[in-house]
C-alpha cells in the first residue's frame, strides 16, 4: 500500500520487471481520488510506462464512502490508442474475470509482437523538432531532418513539432511533452527518439529518465550516416575521431541514455572504476587518431605542393549535400565515383584530372556535402579534407534547381563558406537538373547569380560550363 496526498501518489521503482514483450507487469494499481474518480493523464502514463495489468481510480464521496470506479487497461500497440477505458461503474459493480481477461489480453499483445518480429531489428523513430516560428524555413528543416533519418535507414513513424520561444533547459520540449511523446512512441511501436536540437548530456539523461527508450540528437544521426558512408582509412579515422569527441562528455555516471547503448556504463561501485577505464581508453584512442589525422594533413599538404610545382590548377566541387556533385564529376571526367540520391552519399573526397579543349589540364576534386549547422565535432575532424578548399583556384558550387528551398540552400552554403573563411574564394554557381525544371527558371537563376545551368547526367549540357571554366584559367 502506498500513501499519497491530494495531488497524487509517487510509485517507487519496481524490481519485479518482466522483460518478455508480450507480458504485462503482473501488478494492478487501485487508488482513490479525493475530488473525482476520472483517470488523469498521469494515471494513464503510469499504466503504459510500467505496463501495469490494469489501473482503477475510485472516487471518494463526501461521507468517505466509495463512489464510481474508473478503470483502464492496455491494448496491443496501435497508431491511434494505447489503452482502453472502461465505463465507470459503482465500486460494488466491478465484475471482471481478471485472470482470464489478462491472459487473453497478453495473448493478443504477443500476437501483435510476433507480427513485428520481422522488423524487430529496425530503428523506428519519432523525430522531435523545436522551433520558435512555424514558417517555410521550418518546413525545410523538417524535410531535411526526415531525409537524414532515411539516409540512416531509420523508419520515421511520426514527427513532432513544438513551437517554443527557446528550448526547455532540462527537457528541450518540457517534461509533460516528453511524457506525451513517450506515450505516442509506445502507441506507434517506436524504439527511438531523435531530437533536431543538439542535446547536452544532462538533457539526454533527463529525457531518457522519462522516456524509457533510446534518445539521440541530430549530431549523432549525422555521425551514424558518416560512419555508414566511410570507405577509406582516412574517412574512417575522421568519423571515429568525431564520435569520440562527441561521446567523451557523455561518459558520465548514472546516464540511462548511455547505459542503454553501452551495456550499463556508469553504475555504482565497480562501475565507476570501469567508467574511468573507458574514459582513459577513449582519450588514448583520440590522441592516436589525432596523430593520424595530422599525418593525413601533412600528406595532403605535400600533395598540394606537388600540384603547385607542376602548375596544375585545382577546381573543388562544393555545395549542399545531395545536389549532384559526384554525378557532375563522373560526367566531366568519365569516372565512376559512387553516387546515390541521399544525403552524404560521398564522404571520401575524390580527385580526377580534367583536360579542357585548349589543352589546359586541371585537378577537379569532389568534396563532402555541406549541411546547415554542421556539428562542431565533425567540422574539427574533417578539417584535413576541408583544407583542400583553401588551395583551390576555383570553387564550383552545385545547386539543385528542383529544390523547393533553393534560396535557403544558397544562403546556407554562403554562411558555411563564411565560417570557413572561404567567402572570397572565386566561385562559379552551377545550377544542376536543368532538364527537370522550367527552362525559364534555370535561365533566370543563372542570370541572377552569373552562373550556368546544366544537367549533370547529360554531357552535352556541360559544354557552356566547360567553356566558363576554361575561360577562367585562360584569363588568369
Amino acid at each position: 500500500m502506498i500513501a499519497g496526498n491530494a495531488s497524487g501518489i509517487s510509485i517507487p521503482k519496481l524490481h519485479r520487471m518482466r522483460t518478455h514483450p508480450g507480458r504485462l507487469q503482473g501488478l494492478r494499481l487501485i487508488h482513490t481520488h479525493m475530488r473525482d474518480g476520472h483517470l488523469t493523464s498521469e494515471d494513464l502514463t503510469d499504466l503504459a510506462k510500467l505496463r501495469l495489468d490494469m489501473i482503477y481510480a475510485i472516487e471518494v464521496s463526501a461521507d468517505g464512502s466509495p463512489g464510481l470506479a474508473y478503470g483502464a487497461h492496455l491494448i496491443p500497440a496501435q497508431d491511434t490508442a494505447l489503452w482502453k477505458l472502461f465505463d465507470p461503474v459503482p465500486t460494488y459493480g466491478m465484475d471482471i474475470r481478471f485472470d482470464l481477461f489478462i491472459r487473453e489480453l497478453e495473448d493478443e499483445i504477443t500476437k501483435k509482437q510476433t507480427a513485428l518480429v520481422a522488423g524487430a531489428h529496425e530503428d523506428r523513430a519519432i523525430l522531435v523538432v523545436v522551433t520558435s516560428a512555424l514558417n517555410e524555413a521550418t518546413k525545410d528543416i523538417i524535410a531535411e531532418f526526415q531525409a537524414l533519418a532515411r539516409a540512416a535507414e531509420v523508419t520515421v513513424v511520426d514527427t513532432v513539432v513544438q513551437r517554443r520561444p527557446k528550448p526547455d533547459p532540462r527537457y528541450v520540449v518540457g517534461k509533460g511533452k516528453v511524457a506525451d511523446i513517450y506515450i505516442l512512441a509506445l502507441a506507434k511501436d517506436a524504439n527511438l527518439l531523435i531530437f533536431d536540437h543538439e542535446l547536452t548530456p544532462s538533457q539526454a539523461r533527463s529525457i531518457a529518465e522519462i522516456a524509457d527508450m533510446r534518445v539521440i540528437d541530430r549530431t549523432q544521426l549525422i555521425l551514424d550516416i558518416f560512419a555508414r558512408r566511410a570507405r577509406t582509412r582516412e574517412g574512417k579515422i575522421q568519423v571515429e575521431l568525431a564520435q569520440l569527441r562527441y561521446n567523451m562528455s557523455r561518459l558520465v555516471g548514472k546516464n540511462p541514455s548511455l547505459s542503454r547503448l553501452a551495456g550499463g556504463i556508469g553504475t555504482r561501485g565497480p562501475g565507476e572504476s570501469r567508467l574511468e577505464i573507458d574514459r582513459r581508453r577513449a582519450k588514448e584512442r583520440m590522441e592516436r587518431l589525432e596523430r593520424e589525422t595530422h599525418q593525413i594533413s601533412q600528406k595532403r599538404r605535400l600533395t598540394r605542393l606537388r600540384r603547385s610545382r607542376h602548375a596544375l590548377p585545382v577546381i573543388s566541387i562544393i555545395g549542399y549535400t545531395n545536389t549532384g556533385k559526384s554525378t557532375l564529376l563522373n560526367t566531366l571526367t568519365k569516372s565512376k565515383v559512387f553516387t546515390a540520391d541521399m544525403p552524404f552519399a560521398t564522404l571520401d573526397p575524390s580527385s580526377k584530372r580534367l583536360r579542357f579543349p585548349k589543352d589546359i589540364e586541371v585537378i577537379i576534386t569532389d568534396t563532402v556535402g555541406f549541411i546547415r549547422d554542421l556539428p562542431t565535432d565533425l567540422k574539427a575532424s574533417f578539417m584535413a579534407t576541408l583544407d583542400e578548399l583553401r588551395d583551390a583556384h576555383l570553387l564550383l558550387e552545385i545547386i539543385d534547381l528542383t529544390d523547393p528551398h533553393i534560396d535557403y540552400r544558397i544562403q546556407a552554403v554562403d554562411e558555411i563558406l563564411k565560417g570557413l573563411e572561404l567567402q572570397s574564394k572565386p566561385r562559379l554557381k552551377v545550377f544542376n537538373k536543368a532538364d527537370k525544371c522550367p527552362k525559364g527558371l534555370a535561365d533566370s537563376l543563372s542570370e541572377r547569380y552569373g552562373g550556368v545551368a546544366v544537367s549533370a547526367l547529360d554531357s552535352t549540357s556541360l559544354i557552356p560550363l566547360i567553356e566558363r571554366m576554361q575561360a577562367y584559367f585562360l584569363h588568369k
